[in-house]
């Protein structure tokens, strides 16, 4: 068997890594098992092609860190339709809370590739129901994650950039979360990135470089709706 578990760069391209282990049987019949270094996805297949038209490879199997598995056809075509899919997601978002109206103001702007190409979507939203700046954060966040389900993004690894530390240590497990409210939405977002086979990469900035969604927020505040795609010139 190959088993294959996978790990993701997000910020330089998207690329797939993967272990290999295989049951090698000798010409005589003795089988032992062999386990690899982590390789790119596209290198370990080539070797479990050579493997198989050596005839000394059984049951070639591939299977990702979400327990899925694959055969041979399934995982080329997987590697292929990646690139036709929204990939190498990084998703911005803020939340802004204006005490004096109960008002919040969401925010997130979302950088993606698709068929070789970037793109940017913005998208903003006004709220009445919540009572606090942390939960105007957590708002932000989940609306980035409707609209990565919107445009389709699952099974694989999105960076989640905010400006918020009580959000993103909380989420990652290194702050307690012990108000409520703000437990189920940290809930909520779990159950949606597991939904969405989403393996999420937490990453806080200062207010400076999350500019764009603080922006988005206000403008939000203001009663000023912005929906948004363009394609942007890459890097």
């Amino acid at each position: 068997m190959i088993l294959l578990k996978i790990n993701y760069l997000t910020k330089e391209g998207f690329a797939m890594f993967v272990r290999i282990e295989l049951t090698y049987k000798t010409p005589k019949g003795t089988e032992t098992t062999f386990s690899s270094d982590e390789l790119k996805a596209a290198k370990a297949i080539l070797i479990a092609d050579d493997l198989e038209k050596s005839g000394r490879a059984k049951n070639l199997m591939f299977v990702d860190n979400h327990e899925n598995t694959w055969n041979m056809k399934e995982l080329k075509k997987f590697m292929k339709g990646i690139e036709t899919e929204p990939h190498n997601a990084t998703v911005y978002f803020d939340g802004g809370f204006d005490i004096g109206a109960k008002k919040s103001g969401l925010g997130c702007a979302i950088y993606y590739e698709q068929n070789g190409k970037s793109f940017r979507l913005r998208k903003n939203a006004l709220v009445e129901e919540l009572d606090t700046n942390n939960e105007a954060e957590y708002a932000a966040f989940h609306l980035g994650l409707q609209e990565l389900e919107r445009l389709g993004v699952h099974h694989l690894p999105v960076t989640f950039v905010g400006d918020s530390q009580v959000v993103i240590n909380q989420l990652k497990g290194e702050w307690p979360c012990v108000e409520e409210e703000l437990n189920k939405w940290a809930d909520r977002i779990e159950d949606k990135l597991k939904e969405l086979g989403i393996t999420p990469e937490y990453k806080a900035v200062s207010r400076k470089r999350n500019r764009e969604t603080d922006q988005l927020a206000t403008q939000a505040l203001n009663d000023v709706e912005i929906t948004s795609t363009i394609e942007i010139e890459k890097d």
